[in-house]
């Protein structure tokens, strides 16, 4: 009954005309993102971080949640029409819905995607609303080891998942944690790796360098290594489903729902594996006649299941942000990054401190999910008309974005000049399949894991024993051996395997 007070209090807060309105702006732009090939959320938060940080926190988090989750629902367009994926979860979606629509029937494919996006998407903002106090009551009562072994796992699972190679993630990770150890130490006060420069005493604005590294790198990157695509797309029938469609897609969509929602809370990979998982089970429990059409004509179910797991895996990722502090996919690192650019540290006591914030921003998941489902399925025309819009008059606009919101900062010149040493640098990364994604994590938790080491330290009284001696700590410590040996055990044994036969 608690949680439903405060769930009431919290569309209470959602429901007021300028959260509504950020909700709106949120979900339009971050369907138009999705829509956008190459763009993705992770960009879109990041350079408009600097533009919000005058806008109240409440708002501008429930604007970046619309965001996220607006850009799940218009990947799926042109995954349809184009057989572009403008997200890597809409790559299932691209493999049957473009074949559908190359049928003639991308109105049916593009209305079970939004009306599945919907659904998972719902379903799981009750799991957040349900499991998210839960698992915050329980991580109040870690201390000290436990905190730093689980931000030990955070780095481990970001650095193996965000990333084609471990090592290359890991790489990355202590890249962000060499760059979070810049400016003054937290306990002493010294001067830390700063070369003498003055604007570094501060430290490097964790603002700064996702814009850098996804807005700024990616423009670059694409200005130097990517040509121009002619995809000629299919022809839009009305967007409706039939009877059979329906029949069809709404088992589809509870499954992809079951399947996405614990690949949401851990750290899993994202949404890709969630929505290849869903479409194996698919194509699995069909019948002898729906086999035949996947792979061919395009089987509906092969759209709604990935949808549905894309959209709960996103809004999964939710719980382990908000109570625990630990990002599970690219987004929701930036996530992380916002929160803290308001001074907000999530984890375990955030329910108490911003407990208003939370449960706005919970609320505002229902209310953005019905703004998608009525911004996809009559509008979808006119978001496939951004398609026409020239990649260079998009991509010099988000430089200007990126440069202006940094400027605005702290009208510092020297920001400026960072902002594009940092976007040079994530070419580089992106060159050589380095992630991003473990640099601001590790910039982020860095500190804070500093921190909490020393704390566990104090508590054993300098003895390292001390994280052996608690039993969750000693957990923790074994998941994350777990996490780095046993897909590599796994692969041996595969081998070896292999060999013998």
């Amino acid at each position: 009954m608690d949680i439903l007070n405060q769930l009431l209090q919290g569309f209470a807060t959602a429901a007021t005309p300028i959260n509504l309105l950020w909700c709106l702006i949120g979900c339009t732009l971050g369907t138009a993102v999705g829509v956008l090939p190459g763009i993705g959320p992770a960009v879109a938060v990041a350079m408009l971080l600097p533009i919000t940080a005058q806008v109240d926190a409440t708002a501008s988090m429930i604007f970046f949640a619309g965001i996220y989750y607006g850009a799940m629902y218009g990947g799926s367009t042109t995954s349809i029409l184009l057989n572009t994926p403008g997200e890597a979860g809409s790559m299932i979606t691209a493999m049957e819905g473009n074949k559908m629509a190359k049928s003639g029937r991308a109105g049916a494919a593009l209305a079970t995607a939004a009306i599945g996006s919907f659904v998972a998407g719902t379903i799981a903002t009750v799991g957040v609303t349900l499991f998210a106090p839960l698992l915050a009551n329980f991580a109040v009562r870690l201390g000290p080891p436990e905190y730093f072994c689980l931000m030990l796992l955070a780095f481990v699972t970001v650095s193996s998942v965000l990333g084609q190679s471990t090592l290359r993630g890991i790489t990355s990770l202590f890249i962000g944690l060499a760059v979070g150890l810049i400016g003054m130490d937290q306990i002493s006060g010294q001067a830390r790796y700063t070369a003498g420069v003055p604007e570094l005493l501060d430290g490097i604005e964790i603002v700064l360098v996702a814009v850098g590294l996804f807005a700024v790198a990616e423009t670059l990157y694409v200005v130097l290594y990517e040509g121009r695509s002619d995809e000629s797309q299919n022809h839009l029938s009305s967007v409706h489903m039939n009877k059979s469609d329906w029949r069809r897609s709404w088992p589809a969509w509870l499954r992809g729902t079951a399947i996405g929602f614990p690949f949401g809370t851990i750290p899993a990979g994202g949404s890709e594996i969630p929505t290849f998982l869903s479409y194996a089970t698919e194509k699995k429990l069909a019948n002898e006649k729906t086999k035949k059409e996947f792979g061919t004509n395009g089987a509906i179910e092969g759209v709604a299941g990935p949808e549905a797991a894309n959209n709960a895996a996103v809004t999964a990722t939710l719980i382990p942000l908000l109570t625990l502090g630990i990002p599970t996919s690219t987004t929701a690192a930036i996530l992380l990054g916002a929160f803290q650019s308001y001074g907000i540290q999530p984890g375990p006591q955030l329910l108490q401190s911003s407990a208003t914030l939370v449960w706005a921003l919970i609320a505002s998941l229902y209310i953005g999910n019905v703004m998608l489902l009525v911004l996809n399925l009559p509008m979808v025309g006119i978001w496939v008309k951004l398609l026409k819009i020239p990649k260079t008059y998009l991509y010099a606009g988000i430089l200007i974005f990126a440069t202006v919101g940094v400027y605005g900062m702290r009208q510092s010149a020297f920001d400026l000049v960072l902002l594009y040493a940092i976007g040079v640098f994530g070419v580089v990364m992106r060159r050589f399949d380095f992630p991003s994604a473990p640099v601001v994590v590790g910039m982020i938790l860095g500190p804070l894991a500093e921190a909490q080491l020393r704390n566990a330290i104090a508590i054993g009284e300098g003895r390292w024993m001390v994280f052996l001696e608690r039993p969750m700590s000693m957990t923790l410590l074994a998941v994350i051996l777990l996490v780095l040996f046993l897909p590599r055990l796994l692969k041996l044994i595969t081998k070896n395997k292999t060999l013998i036969s």
